[in-house]
């Protein structure tokens, strides 16, 4: 099964919410400093995700194929669809009818899609009908989802 997408609203028509605090220092992965406690200025998530409304929208991940690239089924994509699909990029792509998100690779003359999962081949786009639909530029991964 590869890691398929499916869409949701475009960001400029979703409702924007209220702003939400954002510490001023950044959050250490190790012992924690006493001193960091306060609050600097706010963050609007929506803001700060979304660089050009009018040409992103969500998609939601489904399956394992990206995996390696953290990139878990129900995780929310957040899809430019401006940004040139360059190699190297995670991209959004329609191949013969079906979604789904890879990463685009070029070798030689011949394009792929590959998956970051080992357990998935890449797969040619030679002949094949495909349209991307965007770049992924950010992905919401929620970590209590996973917990019993």
């Amino acid at each position: 099964m590869s890691s398929n997408v499916s869409l949701l609203g475009r960001a400029d028509t979703m409702a924007s919410s209220l702003p939400l605090p954002l510490y001023s220092t950044a959050v250490r992965a190790g012992f924690p400093s006493p001193a960091d406690d306060h609050l600097d200025t706010e963050l609007d998530l929506h803001r700060y995700v979304v660089k050009r409304p009018a040409s992103t929208y969500f998609a939601r991940a489904e399956g394992y194929s990206m995996i390696g690239d953290s990139i878990h089924p129900g995780d929310l994509l957040v899809v430019d669809r401006s940004l040139e699909a360059l190699p190297g990029r995670i991209v959004v792509i329609c191949v013969d009818g079906e979604m789904t998100v890879k990463r685009l690779e070029r070798v030689g003359q011949r394009t792929y899609l590959k998956a970051s999962n080992p357990n998935f081949k890449p797969i040619p786009l030679d002949g094949r009908e495909s349209q991307v639909w965007g770049v992924v530029t950010d992905v919401i991964h929620n970590l209590l989802r996973a917990l019993p």
